[in-house]
């Protein structure tokens, strides 16, 4: 099966929870800037999770680019972690509204773990498909920002129990994280495509 059906989903659906994330944000009743302060919390809530989306949505893409053919394993490992990236603007919601408070802000951790681990598992669907030469296993090597994330959430849950600020701040690391751009699949998709250009040449 081709990826660009799969990919046109994915990022169809990613767009509906943008959106939805953004009629969450309510026109507050009043008219002068005051009137934007209780709407703070809600619209900070939104950039961090659209930044999420955003990376996931650059990841993903990045993932099929190493990706020839879809299988069915890796059709549902997508629906997966779709599942979970359409949590995000209830869970987004739930925090903006009670900033700061432990059972919203450890929902939001346990998304935030959900999807990384869904993401995980369709990497390993992805290079599973393409035997032990896995052009995604050469480009993301040992992953270690992809293995430490899960833990980072993780540890984030408990601690929003009693420090929900201090939770609401390794999320804002783990987006950090990830915005720093990693070219890896980049690098050894176009050191293939040279390859073969090369050899084709010859």
């Amino acid at each position: 099966m081709g990826k660009h059906r799969l990919e046109a989903f994915s990022d169809g659906v990613i767009a509906i929870i943008i959106t939805i994330m953004v009629l969450e944000m309510k026109v507050p009743h009043g008219e002068g800037l005051a009137a934007l302060g209780p709407l703070l919390p809600v619209f900070l809530s939104y950039v961090l999770s659209f930044v999420y989306l955003g990376i996931y949505w650059n990841n993903h893409h990045h993932l099929l680019q190493a990706t020839p053919h879809v299988t069915g394993p890796m059709l549902w490992a997508n629906l997966h972690l779709l599942f979970w990236l359409s949590l995000i603007p209830f869970a987004t919601a739930w925090m903006g509204e009670h900033p700061f408070t432990a059972a919203p802000t450890a929902l939001y951790g346990v998304v935030l773990l959900m999807a990384a681990v869904a993401y995980g598992i369709l990497q390993q669907r992805i290079m599973a498909s393409q035997g032990p030469d896995s052009r995604l296993q050469q480009a993301i090597g040992s992953d270690w920002k992809g293995k430490l994330s899960p833990v980072l959430y993780a540890a984030a849950i408990p601690v929003a129990c009693g420090w929900p600020w201090l939770a609401v701040g390794l999320y804002v690391v783990g987006a950090l994280w990830w915005l720093i751009p990693d070219r890896r699949i980049e690098h050894v998709l176009r050191s293939a495509d040279t390859y073969r250009w090369a050899s084709t040449s010859l």
